[in-house]
């Protein structure tokens, strides 16, 4: 008994020991978010106390760097093209194209002029803008998604200790239990049942005493409170084990019994559902080759910065084209390049501003076919699932628009199984996007997602909201989410999960109770596998330690000796206690098999297709 107790402490203690870890780790590190911001930022001042809205820096106006802290609301800054937004603002002079991703999920550039809006914490691509202060401090988004992912944290459901609330109670029960053992066979039962005395357990002289004191003891002995305190921790234990093993971290046994109650998985659009890198989708021309347009187009956008830019660049490397030497770059943030190929100067971006730098126009009727051909390209790469899909227009001089390229997100080769995986065990699953409306329509048909569930547009206190009214309605709800745009809602859901990217610590997977090393969508479901099967182990030994005790302890108190004769002995008491929790761990332990059936299932489909070519 001394070592099933021990055994009970050490389980309990190393839970204990994982679960303020886990809670410890998932609370950490969220300077992450802040560390977004600049710490120094360029101050524009000017002599006449107004600075024109003509030019980024007006002749009268000087730069000097100062502490992000020391800014104040209405202060005016230059931000320089690479530079991280140190403040809330808004746009006095200058045009860009501003990286928001790590706000609202969108993968694409966001045009950014006078009068525009712009966050801290986001970056600068092209051009200098000067920004007027709006929120500094405590009262900037980035410093908002902070307090946000706090406060969720603050929020964590408490952790059931089943061991604790069952083994507690049950020892005080047992006490009780073999005190009445005792009090009625030597007050009662010796006198109603004289010839229990004959049984070997009373001694040679049928000692009523000897009788009663053996059967109080073979209650105390045979009763298993450690199988009660092993059922949850050792499933529990092996359970993250295995899931280590699966590439799948999972922050404490707490997250595996609340992901198995989950009925609800919330996913973002941007990096989760699709890789959230553009790539060139389709190329589509008037006259000319295809390759000869994307060739021309990856020469232009050689030395640009921007996420289309390095799409078109990666593109053209991948089929091993010879890009030519440009000269006389020039680069209109949030429309377009140009520069000098081969002699002859080329344009690419907008249509309407490509068709400006030319004399030649192409016919409206070229330019609806160009656009259709493109588009229809796109739609037909189904292998891609490309999506969010842009188009950019190339020109040359002498010729006009020439052609056309489409510049899309790409689908995860399996978010359509994964999501179809989830609603197949009675899921519903729902989409949480900052993106824009139609992208993240597509997206969604695209994987089966239904309409009703779709929801764009959203800002990460949006998407919060939108989880906290499901746990309001009773759900359990799981968010899966890959961006610093993520953590609040990857904080406040019953489930946080992850993807880890590049083997980088970010602020979603230091938000997030799962993290998938792996950075699969597919082990959103083998998690859920994992965890549903971790509880039915639970379960199981639940049962079989609450059956056990419900059946050894009535024999244990002489209820057959009566009419059977027979009567438990402590050391055969001290048998079948040491084999429930053996029993239970051992029950534990075949969790190590699980999902080895579907790896063969794998191995066989792959060694088939092998067969086959």
């Amino acid at each position: 008994m001394s070592r099933m107790q021990v055994m009970l402490l050490g389980f309990v203690l190393l839970g204990r020991s994982l679960e303020e870890r886990a809670r410890l780790k998932a609370s950490s590190d969220m300077n992450e978010l802040l560390s977004l911001i600049s710490t120094q930022s360029r101050l524009v001042v000017t002599s006449s106390g107004s600075g024109s809205s003509a030019d980024v820096v007006g002749s009268d106006a000087i730069c000097i760097e100062v502490p992000t802290d020391d800014i104040r609301v209405g202060d005016s800054l230059l931000v320089l093209p690479g530079e991280t937004i140190p403040v809330d603002g808004r746009v006095v002079a200058g045009r860009s194209v501003v990286d928001e991703s790590m706000l609202t999920g969108e993968s694409l550039p966001v045009f950014k002029e006078k009068g525009f809006s712009v966050s801290a914490g986001t970056i600068n691509w092209d051009s200098p803008l000067r920004i007027e202060a709006s929120s500094t401090g405590s009262n900037s988004t980035i410093s908002k998604i902070v307090n946000m992912v706090e406060d969720a944290q603050g929020r964590e459901a408490p952790i059931q200790r089943l061991a604790d609330t069952i083994a507690g109670p049950f020892v005080y029960s047992v006490m009780t239990l073999s005190a009445a053992t005792f009090g009625f066979w030597y007050y009662v039962g010796s006198h109603i049942f004289p010839d229990v005395l004959l049984n070997d357990i009373a001694g040679p002289e049928g000692d009523p005493l000897l009788l009663s004191l053996k059967l109080a003891v073979d209650v105390l002995v045979v009763s298993c409170p450690c199988a009660l305190g092993l059922a949850t921790p050792t499933a529990i234990l092996v359970g993250t084990s295995l899931g280590a093993r699966q590439g799948l971290l999972i922050r404490g046994g707490d997250v595996l019994e609340r992901l198995a109650s989950v009925d609800h998985v919330m996913l973002d659009k941007t990096g989760t559902l699709t890789e959230g890198k553009p790539a060139v989708s389709a190329v589509a021309s008037l006259v000319h080759e295809e390759l000869e347009i994307l060739q021309i187009a990856a020469a232009v956008e050689k030395t640009a910065s921007h996420p289309i830019a390095h799409a078109i660049i990666t593109k053209a490397e991948s089929l091993d084209l010879s890009i030519p030497v440009t000269r006389g770059q020039l680069a209109e943030p949030g429309s377009g390049t140009m520069a000098e190929v081969n002699g002859l100067l080329v344009a690419i971006g907008k249509l309407k501003w490509v068709q400006e730098r030319f004399q030649q126009k192409a016919d409206l009727s070229d330019l609806r076919s160009l656009e259709q051909s493109v588009m229809h390209k796109s739609l037909e790469d189904r292998q891609s699932s490309n999506h969010s899909t842009t188009v950019v227009y190339v020109g040359r001089e002498g010729e006009g628009v020439i052609g056309a390229i489409a510049i899309s997100d790409k689908l995860r080769e399996d978010a359509e199984s994964t999501i179809r995986r989830l609603q197949d065990k009675g899921i519903e699953t729902e989409l949480l996007s900052g993106d824009r409306e139609e992208a993240v329509a597509t997206v969604a048909k695209t994987v089966g997602i239904k309409d009703k569930f779709v929801n764009a547009s959203l800002t990460p206190q949006q998407k919060s909201a939108a989880i906290s009214v499901l746990q309001a309605s009773g759900h359990c709800v799981a968010m899966v989410g890959d961006g610093i745009n993520d953590a609040p809602s990857l904080a406040l859901a019953d489930v946080g999960i992850a993807l880890r990217v590049e083997a980088q610590e970010t602020a979603a997977s230091n938000a997030a109770s799962i993290i998938l090393l792996g950075n699969r969508l597919s082990q959103v479901a083998e998690a859920l596998d994992l965890a549903r099967a971790t509880m039915a182990k639970v379960h199981q030994n639940l049962s079989w330690a609450v059956a056990y005790n419900v059946v050894a302890i009535p024999i244990a108190a002489g209820v057959l000796l009566p009419n059977f004769d027979f009567a438990m002995t402590p050391s055969l008491s001290g048998g079948l206690m040491a084999l429930s929790s053996i029993f239970v761990v051992s029950n534990s332990l075949l969790l190590q098999f699980h999902g080895s059936q579907r790896k063969r299932k794998e191995n066989l489909t792959y060694k088939r297709a092998q067969t086959e070519l």
